[in-house]
């Protein structure tokens, strides 16, 4: 269920103060953060966010095509291992 747009959309305040802070300075370092349901406002195009996934942090290059989705889309937290192996049978011939 998306949320109330009289509300507008979660964007994390601790995040858009560091990412302004980083404007002011020029700062180009990677932010770290947990906020994976943090909506991406126009403001945090350019720059590289370090997305926790559960387990690591994945590096995030943030573009304009992204703006409107979430930080946690962008971070997988399921490994794909593979499909079903398939084993090669061995025909004998007697």
């Amino acid at each position: 269920m998306s949320r109330s747009t009289k509300k507008g959309p979660y964007i994390d305040p601790k995040l858009l103060k560091k990412v302004m802070r980083q404007k002011q300075n020029g700062d180009r370092a990677a932010i770290k953060t947990w906020s994976r349901a943090c909506q991406i406002p126009p403001e945090f195009v350019g720059h590289t966010f370090l997305v926790h996934n559960g387990k690591t942090f994945i590096n995030v290059f943030i573009t304009e095509a992204m703006v409107g989705y979430r930080l946690g889309e962008f971070s997988s937290t399921r490994t794909f291992r593979s499909h079903g192996r398939v084993v090669a049978r061995e025909i004998s011939k007697t």
